[in-house]
């Protein structure tokens, strides 16, 4: 119960946070993808000032044995891309840069009664229930000129 209410909380903190630096807002978000246009440094911000506690929560590590609100630190072992990661995140920038939401901002756009977060989070939903179901071929097997 404890996890469950700390993630609600950390949950509503971030979409505050998402809502009160207007990052729920796509046009905000392709305006600092558009770098040859009317380019708004806005998200650079955000992203900077999101250093700052992880900077602080990377010092702390070393010295804490378990996390405040956890029981075990959650570290990958894996630390080489493979084709799913590559595969994932390609698909989550053109996503992002097609239409200015990634899932955060959306689904804290939700509460603003607009059609796109919606969509966009349905849309999300539908692909993500479609990888667990789907064997991704693509991203499980080498590559056909690699020899096994």
């Amino acid at each position: 119960m404890r996890a469950t209410a700390s993630a609600f909380a950390v949950g509503i903190i971030f979409g505050a946070g998402l809502a009160l630096s207007d990052m729920i807002n796509p046009a905000r978000v392709l305006a600092f993808l558009d770098v040859a246009g009317a380019w708004d440094p806005t998200l650079a911000f955000v992203m900077g000032g999101a250093l700052i506690p992880t900077a602080i929560a990377f010092a702390m590590r070393p010295h804490l044995t378990r996390p405040l609100l956890a029981g075990a630190f959650s570290i990958p072992e894996n630390r080489t891309p493979d084709r799913r990661l590559l595969l994932g995140s390609s698909l989550f920038g053109i996503g992002w840069g097609l239409v200015g939401f990634c899932p955060g901002p959306a689904i804290s756009g939700l509460v603003l009664g607009l059609w796109q977060p919606w969509l966009f989070v349905a849309a999300m939903l539908i692909g993500m229930l479609v990888e667990r179901l789907l064997p991704l071929q693509i991203a499980t097997q080498p590559p056909s000129h690699v020899r096994t």
